[in-house]
């Protein structure tokens, strides 16, 4: 039997030599936040892929003819050019090479949980944070240190987790920190909490910096050779720079963009490449989810973010329970601030232009979403009117929403909606009438094409009655068709008409949560921590969608995947060289839909959303438990309502005096309940990570094969109780006690009504994950919807958590489930 030293053994040698200097054979002279000389140990240092390249690859010790030192060892000087590098997290990084350091304490207040889904604070709940002895507290700045760090020192594992702990804190005291990070606008040291005091070193490792003031090394040697290096994870995110002399060495900076592809502060920083857009990509998915809510609670009110409304009534269509503020059950503990998000001091007016008009903002209808715009205009207007933001205003409310899709009642009201600061109107009167005339366009196309007897009917054989198309989409040969024919006045009005693209069959995850280790077992790269976090699938016929009109880079000139493109003519033509794509000169209806209590949900029932009106059918959304080889699966679909069957009652939040019963802890995999509240992210297939496992970046999650877009038809009737559609809405169950509860609403207002048997109809379903941070979004290309039939997708995998808990402390028991808790998911819906 062979004795000798175990790993624990060796581990602990080498980590004490370091906490020792003992026995180093080199001195890491670094310079750049700090000033400070490191007596460190080759050996362990080449895990490092910065390091390695250092030592053994193109930084040999041949070609950089280092100067031995009295004692044996190299000097060598290291110029952290990048400000986000701290010393703290350099010496965790260090610690980590040599298999110790301090844990990580990550407070419970930045921790967002199913049942605090926009972290405890929000919550009431304002439990101490105690840091345990030993630990080093991760706040937000030191976190993104980390990540800077351990990038620039090649360290894929060590930067995963750092990832993964951002993704885990985007919150309302973190996200626009991070988006600012992400976008490389601004250096971490911008950002200090008054709050949390960061320790300048890492805990633990206070003595093992040598610090020094001047320009002369420590050890007495003048003679020493320089390194300014990230490493090689952003070889692909900026060229290598070579200097003219040839006894320097190689020079690799880190480089943001060119200023010409975004917008810098007065303070840049790095940008990351795809590991900056994943954290972009969770901030603006958050954004979305979140936007009226956060906007409220800025405002210091409890009341719907709506200005006052018009004489007349409109509680049908604009009621409290159907506003997306769920804010008033929320009240900030201790002495916490609402964060500022819309405010002047908060987001880029850009910013706001741009979540304002995407299809993922999570808005009941277009007047909603006109509320909100409103809302923070005037919001901002309260410090002062800038001219810049005054132009960029004006922009998104003429291009941002859609007021063809606006009742008359609402667009006759926006037209007589005057800003109390600037006394103007805040939608010109020229778009409104070009949205109503737009809006009778569709109606007499739909109403004429049902019955042929119009004035504008050929009686042709090839338009039949009762046609599924109505013949209002277009292929980009025919929008070039019309340019080329138009002349003087009628080719500008073709040039200047917009379109809007006709989906395909898609889907694809934007954001991830970054705890999914690699399958295979397979230790993390840099290659694949920088690759991109969502991979469009193919389409039914096996070809990829990644070109497709509705899918579009997630980057920041995107707004990290939220911007809703906006085509006219010309640039139909010249995204499409093909002219095969589909437009229409219609805007899609744009909803939202909400299911509160989904694990409580019995196998093959149904929870339906509240009923909209489009182009005269009815629509609504239910989703769906089933079982599939012994399997959970849950759908969402796209259901067409019958005019004549009664309106289903809509999913509601449990009354405030009513209690909800949990789901035990400890559920197994195939019951129905899951262990948290509510929200499972639909689609995702790989298994959570548990928290005793190490954490590593997965760099997608979407659905297999078998569930993406091929949809799956559904022709039966509402299973669950309806009121009769002249009912008025009823605040209570429908179902006498059951789970989870629902509201008897009354049918919406129906200008007019196709009485085809069939339509054809594109649209896309985008699911948001528990806390926000990501979204999981479905299109389908034009399907047939006879009435009462349903169109959608189901998982594979049911998951009810988004992320692992890291923090150590527990939250009372007592925190109750809110409003707050709830599946969300917005809607595009467009005829053909």
């Amino acid at each position: 039997m062979h004795l000798g030293h175990s790993p624990s053994d060796i581990q602990t040698h080498l980590y004490t030599s370091f906490l020792r200097a003992s026995t180093y054979d080199v001195a890491l002279r670094v310079t750049g936040t700090w000033n400070a000389i490191y007596k460190l140990h080759r050996v362990v240092l080449i895990q490092s892929g910065f390091f390695r390249s250092l030592f053994t690859g193109g930084f040999s010790e041949s070609a950089v003819k280092l100067v031995s030192l009295r004692n044996g060892t190299d000097e060598i000087s290291v110029a952290f050019d990048d400000t986000n590098i701290t010393r703290a997290a350099f010496e965790v990084c260090i610690s980590r090479l040599y298999g110790g350091g301090p844990p990580l304490h990550v407070s419970a207040s930045l921790m967002p949980t199913t049942k605090c889904p926009l972290t405890p604070p929000f919550f009431g709940v304002n439990e101490p944070d105690v840091v345990p002895e030993g630990d080093h507290p991760a706040t937000p700045r030191f976190m993104l240190s980390l990540l800077a760090t351990a990038l620039y020192l090649s360290m894929p594992s060590l930067a995963s987790q750092a990832l993964s702990l951002i993704l885990k804190t985007v919150g309302p005291m973190t996200v626009r920190q991070y988006l600012s990070f992400a976008c490389g606008n601004s250096s971490i040291h911008h950002y200090i909490d008054n709050e949390t005091k960061d320790p300048e070193a890492a805990v633990g490792l206070e003595h093992v910096a040598h610090m020094i003031d001047d320009e002369d090394s420590i050890l007495g040697i003048p003679d020493s050779h320089s390194i300014s290096s990230p490493s090689e994870g952003v070889k692909n995110e900026s060229p290598v720079d070579s200097s003219g002399d040839e006894d320097s060495l190689d020079v690799l900076t880190i480089r943001s963009r060119d200023d010409s592809d975004r917008n810098m502060d007065d303070h840049s920083s790095p940008h990351y490449g795809p590991v900056s857009d994943k954290i972009g990509e969770a901030c603006a998915c958050w954004l979305t989810r979140w936007a009226v809510d956060m906007l409220t609670l800025e405002l210091g009110d409890s009341t719907p973010v709506s200005p006052p409304t018009e004489s007349r009534s409109r509680s049908k269509s604009l009621s409290s329970l159907d506003s997306p503020n769920f804010l008033s059950s929320l009240s900030l503990s201790g002495t916490h601030a609402a964060p500022v998000i819309w405010g002047r001091g908060g987001l880029k007016t850009t910013w706001i232009a741009a979540i304002v008009s995407s299809d993922t903002l999570f808005v009941k209808n277009e007047r909603e979403r006109y509320n909100f715009a409103r809302s923070v205009v005037e919001l901002r207007r309260r410090d002062g009117i800038i001219d810049h933001e005054e132009k960029i205003w004006s922009k998104m409310f003429e291009e941002g929403i859609h007021y063809p899709n606006m009742t008359f009642e609402d667009v006759l009201f926006i037209s007589q909606d005057i800003s109390p600061t600037t006394k103007r109107a805040f939608v010109t009167e020229t778009v409104l009438q070009s949205s109503h005339w737009t809006q009778s366009v569709l109606r007499y196309t739909i109403t004429q094409r049902a019955y042929p007897s119009g004035p504008l009917s050929n009686g042709s054989a090839s338009s039949p009655p009762r046609d599924k198309d109505i013949g209002i989409a277009c292929t980009t040969a025919d929008i070039l068709l019309k340019l080329t024919q138009a002349t003087g006045t009628n080719a500008d009005t073709e040039k200047r008409k917009v379109y809007f693209p006709v989906l395909s069959d898609s889907s694809v995850r934007v954001g991830d949560n970054g705890t999914n280790p690699p399958s295979n077992g397979v230790p993390l790269t840099m290659d694949d921590l920088f690759a991109p976090s969502n991979v469009t699938s193919q389409d039914s016929g096996g070809r990829y969608a990644s070109k497709a009109v509705d899918t579009i880079p997630t980057n920041e000139n995107t707004f990290f995947g939220i911007m809703t493109r906006r085509f006219n003519a010309q640039s139909c033509i010249d995204f499409d060289p093909t002219g095969k794509l589909r437009w229409s000169p219609y805007p899609p209806y744009r909803f939202s839909v909400e299911f509160w209590d989904v694990d409580f949900l019995k196998e093959k029932s149904r929870l339906h959303s509240q009923t909209i009106w489009h182009a005269g059918s009815l629509f609504n959304v239910y989703v769906q438990l089933v079982h599939k080889k012994g399997q959970a699966q849950l759908g969402i679909y796209l259901h067409r309502q019958s005019h004549v069957d009664p309106i289903p009652a809509s999913s509601a939040p449990a009354q405030r005096n009513q209690a909800v019963k949990e789901p035990e802890t400890h559920t197994p995999l195939d019951r129905m309940h899951s262990r948290h509240p509510s929200l499972p992210s639909l689609l995702s297939v790989a298994s959570i990570a548990s928290p005793s496992s190490p954490t590593h970046y997965s760099p997608s999650i979407h659905p297999p094969r078998s569930t993406t877009p091929s949809a799956h038809p559904n022709h039966a009737r509402p299973s669950s109780p309806a009121s009769p559609s002249s009912s008025p809405i009823v605040a209570s169950q429908s179902f006498g006690g059951s789970w989870p509860s629902t509201l008897l609403t009354p049918a919406p207002q129906q200008p007019y009504r196709d009485p085809r048997q069939a339509v054809s109809a594109y649209f896309a379903i985008s699911c948001a994950s528990a806390t926000g941070i990501s979204q999981t979004r479905f299109s389908s290309s034009p399907d047939v919807f006879s009435v009462s039939q349903s169109w959608g997708w189901k998982s594979s995998t049911l998951r009810t958590e988004d992320f692992v808990e890291v923090g150590t402390q527990i939250l009372a028991n007592d925190v109750s489930r809110g409003r707050e808790v709830s599946l969300r998911a917005t809607v595009l819906l467009g005829l053909v």
